[in-house]
């Protein structure tokens, strides 16, 4: 794509009509900055894919103008992809104190972190990257250190607010900035891009200080260990389960990979305070009295091999949940995971243990960091934005999110409900949509980023379904007649000692099969190939109506 000069265009790669691997252009002539580069985990018809990330060929195409990129804060959807970008462009990074400690993990894990530049900013920091000046203001959410941004470009300034909520009793005292967000609305705002996550929801997000109150109750109840699942990143809810062990003199233990590495970052940086002694290895929990332990761990989304699952399985060496302890869901499914939280939860029920799940009032032990509708309304009245793009969120939740945005005065048609690709254009204060740039998934597998496609995904699909059937034989290369063979093995499709009829039968199509090719002087390997896989699939899905992966091999001596 061509830069329209003096243009400013505003587009996503990733976030739009999904909840997750967020990432946001602004653009301005030659200068683009990034906002956050996040990943996606998959869901279970993804066989083999680690992690999902945004589509980054428009920056391949336009490596030269990025500037810099920008991380409103540390959660996974957010930070996810910056390794995998950062191997494909040395870029500068800014993000705030938390979110570079947690970013740090990830350049550290893959070897980046001593080439990367990390600056760290807060929100009075004010960067100039090229003709764009760049401001800040707070915005609280569940996760410290949370900013919105606002882009001062020659077309109007551009305010992206991060993920956000109006809490007015934070449990880390991280207040949202409302004061100067009213002054960046009175000096005027052209486009606002805002989250949408609960636009389906009315009202306001209830406070973290309601979570503290109901945590402290379940821990004065419980008798035995208790076990809470959270977001490893949700340091609010650790900093409330480490007050509320110390009023119930528990000892706090610590699973999963990422719940230490992150209480690590917190800790050494001061976001977290834990008393000295109250912290214990896993492998001494059985040293201590049940009533005298609470175990944090990770797998509030039923993570198959994450601690909680593991737990629920008794699967885990160094901790075991008995009758009577108590279990706390301290998070809700995020969508898609509904499935895979509910068989965890049934899994506990089967071990006896009290289980506490469901957030808001119902159990009190979660809040959302996702501002309701009323926030989002807040937001829009605090702002009063010219033109409105809704972001971070499902087509439905983008769509309410428009209803609202009409509601308290931004002219209906001057909101944009975009897909991931879709490039809005502003020049001369008219904002437009009508075209696009190359958006979508790419696959992390292992080492492999983007080798895996959907041919890749299909073939696994089918493999998963309904098999494989492997044909071996050999051909004598003088005269091509079969010497040895058909053999044929079979994974994942029938049982060989109960169907040696079905195999039989395999044996004989190929070589009759191959025999009909050789009579008639066909003697193309791909020719023989493609002739056995038709007739063998053929008659098997007459046989079995079943379609498993065939592949024939030729050996020819």
């Amino acid at each position: 794509m061509t830069t329209i000069e003096n243009t400013l265009s505003i587009m996503a790669l990733g976030g739009i009509n999904e909840i997750g691997k967020n990432m946001y252009i602004i653009q301005f002539a030659d200068d683009i900055l990034i906002v956050d580069c996040g990943g996606k985990f998959p869901d279970e018809s993804l066989l083999g894919i680690d992690l999902i990330i945004p589509d980054m060929a428009y920056l391949e195409e336009n490596r030269d103008k990025i500037r810099a990129l920008i991380v409103t804060h540390g959660h996974e959807d957010h930070i996810g992809g910056v390794p995998f970008l950062i191997k494909k462009f040395q870029i500068p990074i800014y993000a705030t104190r938390f979110t570079l400690g947690l970013i740090e993990l990830k350049l550290e894990e893959h070897r980046l972190l001593r080439d990367t530049k990390l600056i760290q900013i807060d929100s009075n920091a004010k960067l100039n990257l090229g003709q764009i000046d760049v401001s800040f203001f707070k915005v609280s959410h569940s996760i410290p250190d949370c900013l919105g941004i606002v882009f001062h470009t020659p077309e109007g300034n551009v305010v992206h607010t991060g993920d956000f909520k109006f809490d007015f009793t934070p449990e880390n005292n991280q207040y949202s900035d409302i004061h100067k967000m009213a002054e960046i609305g009175q000096k005027g705002v052209l486009v606002l891009i805002s989250e949408s996550t609960n636009a389906e929801r009315p009202g306001l997000t209830p406070s973290e200080k309601m979570v503290a109150n109901h945590m402290d109750t379940a821990f004065m109840k419980a008798t035995g260990k208790i076990f809470i699942s959270t977001f490893a990143s949700n340091i609010n809810r650790v900093q409330q389960v480490v007050h509320a062990a110390i009023k119930t003199n528990r000892k706090l233990a610590l699973l999963g990979r990422s719940m230490i590495n992150v209480v690590d970052v917190a800790m050494e940086r001061g976001y977290i305070d834990i008393p000295d002694g109250m912290l214990i290895e896993a492998s001494e929990i059985e040293n201590f009295a049940p009533e005298k332990i609470v175990v944090l761990c990770t797998g509030s989304q039923g993570e198959p091999n994450a601690a909680l699952a593991r737990l629920a399985t008794g699967n885990f060496r160094d901790a075991v949940i008995y009758p009577g302890d108590t279990v706390i869901m301290a998070a809700s499914p995020i969508p898609g995971n509904e499935k895979d939280v509910s068989r965890v939860i049934d899994n506990l029920y089967q071990l006896g243990a009290n289980v506490i799940y469901g957030s808001g009032s119902s159990t009190g032990m979660h809040v959302s960091g996702h501002g309701y509708q009323e926030d989002l309304k807040l937001m829009l009245t605090l702002l009063k934005p010219t033109y409105f793009i809704p972001i971070h969120g499902e087509y439905r939740m983008l769509h309410h999110h428009r209803l609202l945005a009409e509601s308290v005065g931004v002219e209906r048609g001057n909101t944009f409900i975009i897909k991931n690709g879709d490039v809005v254009d502003v020049v001369n204060n008219n904002a437009v949509q009508t075209r696009s740039v190359p958006a979508g998934d790419v696959y992390v597998d292992g080492f492999s980023v983007g080798d895996v496609g959907e041919v890749v995904m299909r073939d696994r699909k089918q493999l998963s379904e309904d098999g494989m059937v492997v044909i071996v034989l050999t051909l004598s290369k003088r005269d091509f007649r079969i010497i040895q063979g058909p053999d044929t093995i079979t994974r994942g499709f029938v049982y060989v000692k109960e169907s040696e009829n079905l195999i039989r039968e395999i044996n004989d199509l190929v070589k009759r099969s191959i025999n009909e090719l050789l009579d008639d002087n066909v003697r193309q390997w791909n020719v023989m190939k493609q002739n056995i896989k038709k007739t063998i699939g053929q008659y098997l899905f007459k046989q079995t109506k079943r379609k498993p992966m065939i592949l024939p091999i030729i050996i020819q001596i």
